[in-house]
């Protein structure tokens, strides 16, 4: 199962529900979902719409609901788990049944939040405790509260890494591609893979956006400027993609990739590296377990470049739980995301990063803590114009199409050179940016 990220392959069709949905909030718009002051004393029988089918179907979601029953007694939980979730959930919007509780999905602007979503604070208060508030902010008011949070970064294998004689993480673009080599003539694994035929892995690679300028208002540069200027960071990871398959060091057939096989082929070190984020790194351990292979050996790296001596990773949330703003048990809706983002231990046990402000660093980015990387929370208050602009030109920063073009151009199954290929990008951007007046 691919966990969805906001980078992970699912936003699509940005624009699509807004039009499709004009009216469906009518008088409902701008409702609150307040806090409950007593639990014991909440009431209702909820439906929480998820596309988490894998913990619905294992009985891990049952356990969470009966947990929260401990504490919330009055309060009934009803599963609705969707395999198709961002296209089943668009339909059931055209109505006001669309459960009490459900995954902001990606297709609704932000502009539109408050036609579907009941508000769950100001911003002020809530970015106190949470983060990734900036991200469902709507003229100061927060509609959405992620249960988990991601950081990008290279999943390899560091056995194999070791045998090519890399023991430390490069630092810049260009020693990256020295480690490729070294993996390519050293040992027999593919020193990196694509997963270009399932497509959305190639969105991750937008991830990197803040990461090589340490940049917390790197969303909004996306906003204003042109993201494949010189030196920008959406360039300088788009350029490193370009060269590990123009050099030969990713799979020879970037067509015939697979996303469930790569995962064990990782973990044995056939593979040896995939440009992923710390959501992977659980599933790339059992696959160690599951192929006999040892889960220690899956390590995690930033990306290779470095300000003031230190690496800098962005953080970006998972789905965000919302309450339908038509919900008739909105109190008991609340209570559910609250208890589940604060008390389930959910973050927790996906190895993820809290949206708890407080909480420690999972294990799995210990790597992290322990090299000094900077997590850099990125100001999302120009993000949706960056939809727009993105809509408007058709680039899709957020899609794998243009990145699927860029790896065909890369392999030479696809005419030009980079430099014209990103200063396209680069036009249909900024003209878009000119049109909607940005």
């Amino acid at each position: 199962m691919k966990r969805r990220t906001v980078l992970a392959g699912s936003i699509a069709a940005l624009a699509l529900l807004a039009s499709a949905c004009t009216g469906t909030g009518g008088s409902a718009e701008g409702a609150d979902a307040t806090a409950p002051d007593d639990p014991s004393e909440v009431r209702g029988t909820i439906t929480v719409l998820t596309h988490r089918t894998d913990l619905v179907q294992d009985g891990t979601m049952k356990k969470y609901a009966a947990e929260f029953n401990r504490t919330h007694p009055g309060v009934k939980v009803e599963f609705d788990a969707l395999t198709d979730y961002e296209g089943e959930v668009k339909i059931r919007m055209n109505t006001e049944n669309y459960g009490d509780v459900l995954m902001i999905p990606a297709v609704i602007e932000k502009k539109d939040y408050p036609k579907f979503f009941a508000s769950l604070g100001s911003r002020a208060e809530l970015s106190e405790k949470y983060r990734f508030t900036d991200y469902s902010t709507v003229d100061g008011k927060v509609y959405g509260q992620s249960s988990l949070g991601v950081v990008p970064g290279f999943v390899y294998n560091k056995r194999v890494w070791r045998e090519a004689g890399v023991t430390g993480w490069p630092t810049t673009p260009a020693a990256f591609l020295d480690a490729l080599r070294a993996v390519e003539a050293r040992t027999d694994a593919v020193p990196y893979y694509t997963n270009f035929k399932d497509m959305w892995p190639l969105t991750q690679w937008t991830n990197v956006n803040g990461s090589v300028g340490c940049d917390p208002q790197a969303t909004t540069k996306l906003a204003e400027g042109d993201p494949w200027a010189e030196g920008a960071d959406l360039r300088v990871a788009d350029t490193l993609l370009y060269d590990i398959v123009r050099r030969g060091l990713a799979e020879k057939d970037p067509t015939t990739t697979n996303w469930e096989a790569s995962k064990p082929k990782l973990a044995k070190g056939e593979i040896a590296t995939m440009w992923l984020g710390s959501w992977a790194i659980v599933q790339l351990r059992d696959a160690a377990e599951q192929a006999g292979a040892d889960p220690d050996d899956i390590g995690f790296m930033p990306f290779p470049a470095q300000r003031d001596g230190a690496f800098c990773a962005v953080t970006s949330p998972d789905y965000q739980q919302a309450v339908n703003v038509h919900s008739e048990h909105k109190a008991a809706a609340r209570a559910w995301i609250d208890w589940f983002t604060d008390k389930s231990g959910y973050a927790a046990a996906n190895l993820a990063l809290s949206p708890l402000k407080d909480a420690p660093l999972p294990d799995v980015l210990k790597p992290y803590r322990d090299a000094g990387v900077k997590l850099i929370d990125l100001d999302d208050t120009k993000g949706a114009e960056v939809k727009s602009i993105d809509n408007r030109s058709e680039v899709g920063i957020y899609k794998p199409g243009y990145r699927q073009d860029l790896v065909d151009l890369a392999r030479g199954a696809r005419e030009g050179d980079l430099e014209d290929f990103l200063a396209g990008l680069g036009e249909r951007w900024t003209e878009a940016q000119r049109n909607l007046g940005s």
